[in-house]
């Protein structure tokens, strides 16, 4: 059980009103909050050893590496990676693909296929789609269904000898659509194509083991998991990390430079070019202590009974339709009224103090596939209520009654 009184006084904001209001956030797919341990861990970085890494010979550049290298391997222990190298601490979930997809533009050749899914964030479609601009690769599409959820047969028939690499949400975050990445996994791998997951949706409700996945890369923001923005990460196994190029050129990233000949630093710092966000990285680490000491499978029990009395409790109301009815899913409610533009909603439902995220979701080939304009989004995490569903239920019945 979760002590939720406790949970929420560790988080400032969520004392604070808006428009008069009590605040009801309910836009944790975007970004979760951040609670006040974590923002300790940066004050206290920037008040007392607030200083450049790995370099320096001086007491605070020390301290501050240490520190550093520290949430490093809390973030390995965390996804359970075998080496602390094989975390590559990027500006986050895009960042993090990016790297990925520069570094297959030497590796892939014309008339090679790659595969996502209809379930991605334009983070994991854009990249690959500039990938095969790049170098006449095909792109392929596993199809989704209803329900929001992966064709899987579809699946199978598109792999081939031909699939080098696979890029798959673990949940989605425009549905809530938990897909089943061991099975996209080992499936690729009988192939021998290398498998990308987007962990940004998932990481914040459960904890993903990356050699029980057995997965090539895992990447994911820790804005998601109560941690700063401007942070993330990716996970590689050092076989494909060693074989792809570096991603920029800079300081941290070499071992030797001439003007005739640059070597290049080992892992992680072949892929950690430049001062990174010192401050961010160290603050990540906390965030995942933080979470760890409340429990994932305690975080994740509670948002399934939010999940289930929100849908219960929305599902009421007149002419209101959910987009992702997955059996398999998370804490997010995408839905529509009928006749009724999602943003229209979103303003009013702001208006009240309630904070939604309205719109396409980044996600826009599944609304194309529903035919609609967007979504409202309400996304729960574990310190939101039972009672603030109420108050959003309230307040898109009285939103539907002013549009009507």
């Amino acid at each position: 059980m979760l002590n939720l009184k406790k949970i929420r006084a560790d988080f400032p904001i969520l004392s604070r009103k808006v428009n008069g209001k009590p605040l009801v956030y309910f836009d944790n797919a975007a970004t979760s909050q951040t609670p006040q341990q974590v923002i300790d861990v940066i004050v206290d970085y920037y008040s007392n050893y607030n200083a450049n890494i790995h370099r320096g010979v001086h007491t605070l550049s020390q301290e501050a590496t240490d520190k550093y290298e520290a949430a490093r391997q809390t973030i390995q222990a965390h996804f359970n990676a075998k080496h602390a190298y094989e975390i590559i601490l990027t500006a986050g979930t895009t960042e993090s693909i990016n790297l990925v997809a520069s570094g297959f533009a030497s590796i892939l050749q014309k008339g090679d296929e790659i595969i996502v899914s209809a379930l991605e964030h334009h983070s994991n479609i854009v990249p690959w789609q500039m990938l095969c601009e790049k170098t006449g690769a095909i792109l392929k599409v596993i199809p989704m269904n209803l329900e929001g959820e992966l064709e899987m047969d579809s699946y199978t028939q598109l792999l081939s000898n031909k699939t080098k690499l696979v890029f798959v949400n673990h949940i989605s975050n425009a549905l809530g659509t938990i897909n089943p990445i061991e099975t996209i996994i080992e499936q690729a791998h009988n192939v021998g194509a290398a498998v990308l997951i987007d962990g940004a949706q998932a990481c914040p409700h459960i904890k993903p083991d990356v050699q029980a996945l057995d997965v090539d890369f895992y990447v994911t923001s820790a804005h998601k998991i109560c941690g700063p923005t401007g942070v993330g990460m990716l996970y590689g196994k050092q076989e494909w990390l060693e074989k792809l190029p570096p991603y920029q050129g800079g300081g941290e990233m070499i071992d030797q430079v001439s003007f005739e000949k640059t070597t290049y630093a080992g892992l992680p710092h072949k892929f950690e070019a430049g001062t990174p966000n010192i401050s961010g990285g160290i603050a990540f680490g906390a965030a995942l202590d933080y979470m760890n000491a409340i429990g994932f499978d305690n975080i994740s029990e509670y948002e399934n009974e939010l999940l289930k009395y929100g849908t219960k409790e929305l599902l009421k109301i007149e002419d209101l339709k959910i987009y992702g009815t997955s059996k398999n899913k998370t804490s997010v409610i995408s839905f529509n009224i009928k006749g009724i533009h999602p943003y229209d909603i979103g303003t009013l439902l702001d208006k009240m103090g309630i904070a939604v995220r309205t719109g396409h979701h980044c996600a826009q080939p599944i609304m194309t596939f529903y035919n609609i304009p967007g979504t409202v989004r309400a996304s729960f995490a574990f310190y939101n209520t039972k009672e603030e569903i109420d108050v959003l239920v309230n307040g898109v019945k009285k939103a539907k009654m002013m549009l009507s």
